[in-house]
């Protein structure tokens, strides 16, 4: 069984409204803040190793470390394939910053785009800007519906009722 697979089915598969689910969610999100905190403080640098080296460099167990590849892989330039990755996988993380702080918007994971390390990364413009992006780009927006009486949007010339609204 993958890596990937044991982590998804193990978190996913917790209760967190259960002592046991919240304990382990509280967990992961503490070592996923540090792990950035880190990885933010020096950009220039990218973090690579195979993935039990990286979980053993940021005091986190190969589960923890599955789990924290498996979400920043969207916002990484290279993609890893966490799909296929094994403790003596090579990985590495090399982000794009601002794709990587729409997805922690995108999540709403405030604990994340609020770490003063981003000071240093995106200006407060830029962060402001990319937030109301991500914010406004799940926004769906529904056209004004269609009377009866209206004349059919189609262009037919005809009422609705009469021409694409007798099917519907």
């Amino acid at each position: 069984m993958s890596l990937l697979k044991d982590w998804r089915d193990h978190a996913y598969g917790l209760d967190d409204r259960t002592p046991e689910g919240k304990n382990f969610w509280l967990n992961y999100f503490q070592a996923e803040k540090g792990i950035y905190e880190q990885i933010l403080d020096n950009p220039e640098d990218i973090v690579s190793g195979t993935v039990k080296e990286l979980a053993e460099k940021f005091n986190v167990t190969v589960e923890l470390m599955v789990g924290f590849l498996d979400g920043i892989e969207d916002s990484l330039v290279i993609p890893n394939n966490v799909d296929e990755i094994e403790e003596d996988s090579h990985v590495a993380l090399g982000y794009d910053k601002e794709k990587l702080y729409m997805n922690m918007v995108g999540c709403n994971a405030e604990w994340l785009y609020t770490l003063p390390q981003w000071d240093k990364l995106l200006t407060a413009e830029r962060r402001k800007e990319l937030y109301k992006l991500e914010k406004t780009s799940h926004t769906v927006v529904k056209p004004p519906k269609v009377g009866r009486n209206d004349p059919c949007p189609c262009g037919s010339g005809k009422k609705y009722k009469k021409c694409c609204g007798a099917n519907a």
